[in-house]
């Protein structure tokens, strides 16, 4: 079999299991009114809520509906589509900014969970997209001035970490927030889409915990000189939380809900791995934190690519080397792609010198960058073809252009919006 070939299916075994509906099945088992997860029984006296947030909220409570049906009272999701379900009620939010979309459904969620009695039980279904889909922001602030805040600190590059910091502390839904509003007893599955799988990152943590306080959010707003320039009402909530007129989100995870991570990248790769084992491979996952500008992070994977096949250092060939986590690119240019794509063009520079390798660069959620192309895979026909057609890649890199790069070249993968994301996924065989 071609070298390309198994490694898109080396990624279709991969992006399968972290599917929603094969992560409810796989991770979930209810079984004589007792809820199995993980290592955790949970006895269900009556039937249970589904409630949820995220991209992945429908995926999740559609494999709830097909295996457990039967066990659902009613619920309600928000996600950035909607779709008519059998119990669960899908209201729709905008991402990645929010609008009066999701207030009004973030008010209904709030409604749904505040009814319930302290002997109900509810899953609540949690996964990226989660922070601009579920948000309600404290008075007098306004959408309007929590749009003008957010753009502040997305202009200033500020980093995600900081961000969350000054969001949690505007919201009354984030970073605890949520889990005040009830007495309820519930659990909260988690599809990750961040390295580390911190659990106060995810959905900035509506039902978790939140570390840091009023002080550390003014901090970050002084650090990046955008203090002066934010609304009047973001500062008023800002000063009036220093001065402990506002209550601080709460620093313990809520005595009576529980978080299980039930699909991250490090599952993925695992998966991944199984595949490549399969199919003859030695096989390593290499990381599940993979970080930095998406073409320089591929040039240090083809450099491992090249010192493979010359010295079979650090391994023997044939071998399979997995990687994981999320890339960025500094968008410069005005062509089609995402940081998969770009990461894939990058390193078709280097097969000039290569002759068995293949590189496949995706991501999980069926949307890489601006694009309908969810990745792009390579080998050395494909470099010796764009030589044939006279393609620059340092022209469509410049352009930030690589969806119409690899289209000339047949190369892009679609998989259409599959429900779910985990970040992404690289895959380098040496053969």
């Amino acid at each position: 079999m071609p070298l390309k070939e198994e490694a898109l299916q080396i990624f279709d075994f991969a992006l399968k299991s972290v599917l929603p509906e094969n992560l409810i099945k796989d991770k979930i088992k209810i079984e004589n009114n007792n809820l199995y997860i993980e290592k955790d029984i949970y006895p269900l006296k009556d039937k249970f809520y589904i409630l949820g947030s995220g991209k992945a909220s429908v995926s999740m409570a559609k494999a709830f509906e097909k295996y457990f049906l039967d066990y659902i009272e009613d619920g309600l999701v928000i996600s950035n589509y909607t779709e008519k379900l059998k119990k669960v009620k899908v209201l729709e939010g905008s991402h990645p900014l929010p609008t009066e979309k999701t207030i009004d459904a973030t008010k209904s969620l709030i409604e749904k969970i505040k009814s319930l009695k302290e002997n109900d039980f509810f899953i609540y279904l949690l996964s990226g997209g989660s922070s601009a889909l579920l948000e309600l922001p404290i008075e007098p602030i306004t959408l309007e001035d929590l749009k003008i805040t957010t753009n502040l600190l997305l202009k200033k590059s500020v980093p995600i970490d900081d961000i969350n910091t000054v969001r949690k502390h505007i919201s009354k839904v984030k970073g605890g927030r949520l889990a005040k509003l009830t007495k309820a007893k519930g659990v909260v599955l988690v599809i990750s889409d961040v390295i580390g799988d911190n659990l106060e990152t995810i959905g900035s943590a509506p039902l978790y915990m939140d570390k840091t306080t009023y002080k550390d959010a003014y901090n970050v707003l002084k650090k990046y000189n955008i203090w002066e320039e934010i609304p009047e009402s973001v500062k008023t909530v800002i000063e009036k939380g220093l001065k402990g007129e506002i209550e601080e989100t709460p620093k313990n995870p809520p005595e009576n809900i529980k978080h299980y991570i039930i699909g991250n990248n490090s599952y993925m790769l695992n998966k991944a791995k199984e595949k490549a084992t399969e199919i003859g491979y030695k096989t390593y996952i290499m990381t599940s934190s993979l970080h930095g500008e998406a073409k320089e992070v591929a040039k240090v994977i083809m450099s491992i690519a090249k010192e493979i096949e010359k010295s079979e250092n650090p391994f023997k060939k044939p071998v399979c080397l997995l990687f994981g986590g999320e890339t960025t690119v500094n968008v410069l240019g005005n062509g089609k792609g995402g940081r998969c794509q770009e990461m894939a063009l990058s390193a078709l520079k280097e097969f000039k010198n290569l002759e068995k390798v293949v590189f496949l660069a995706a991501g999980t959620d069926g949307i890489d960058g601006n694009s309908d192309a969810d990745g792009a895979v390579i080998d050395k026909n494909d470099y010796l073809k764009a030589n044939e057609l006279g393609l620059n890649i340092d022209e469509y890199l410049k352009n930030n252009d690589s969806y119409n790069f690899f289209k000339k070249l047949n190369s892009l993968i679609f998989t259409g919006k599959t429900g779910t994301n985990v970040m992404d996924i690289q895959i380098l065989i040496v053969g």
